[in-house]
């Protein structure tokens, strides 16, 4: 957009002179973080999209040659078009449906409990195999929510996994001790959502 009062090769100098000391401050900013390490992220909040991001960075992991291994705590009862291109990656990519559905529809305690037990014993087998540079907890804020993990147990595991490992966790209302032991943190925050217009869910963007 031409600046009010200067020609348009002053509006462009003025511009590319400005974008120029913003590079510099950007690359003096990024000369100062030297720091490599696998990272724990926390996807939470009301909002649409947390374990959609993660499988995003499932995608983008896989693309850079990264072994990535993701273990459904909920959802596994759901065929999901994701879980169709993640399985064309069988040397990159293991994907373990450990869940049964959400709680309303087991409506049985002590087998949600056993379900998330199992599910979170194969997800530490992961966290101990040096193979995997990213794991993928989908929904397992879910389960902690419901108090079938223990909560330190899975802070100490997490605590202690191996320093190049990225771990992704999602679900909302994540447990403020993971939210406070994490590296990354982001909340989405529902604004509108087609469900509470009479829509149904839809194919290729609910599953």
């Amino acid at each position: 957009m031409k600046t009010e009062g200067m020609s348009t090769e002053q509006a462009d100098a003025r511009h590319a002179e400005k974008m120029a000391k913003k590079k510099a401050a950007r690359d003096k900013i990024l000369a100062t973080k030297t720091i490599e390490k696998g990272l724990l992220i926390v996807h939470t909040g009301k909002g649409k999209g947390k374990s959609t991001a993660a499988m995003g960075l499932a995608a983008r992991a896989i693309g850079n040659g990264m072994k990535v291994g993701i273990v459904q705590f909920v959802k596994g009862v759901w065929e999901t078009g994701e879980r169709v291109v993640l399985d064309k990656f069988p040397d990159l990519c293991t994907i373990k449906a450990m869940g049964e559905g959400f709680t309303w529809d087991t409506q049985d305690r002590q087998r949600d409990i056993a379900a998330a037990e199992a599910a979170w014993d194969y997800a530490k087998g992961l966290i101990a195999d040096s193979s995997y540079k990213m794991l993928i907890l989908d929904e397992l804020n879910i389960v902690l929510r419901y108090d079938y993990l223990p909560l330190d147990d899975v802070l100490e595991t997490l605590r202690n996994k191996p320093k190049d490992l990225h771990i992704v966790v999602t679900g909302r209302n994540a447990k403020e001790p993971l939210i406070d032991m994490a590296d990354l943190v982001t909340e989405m925050t529902q604004v509108k959502h087609p469900f509470r217009s009479g829509v149904k869910a839809q194919v290729g963007i609910e599953f």
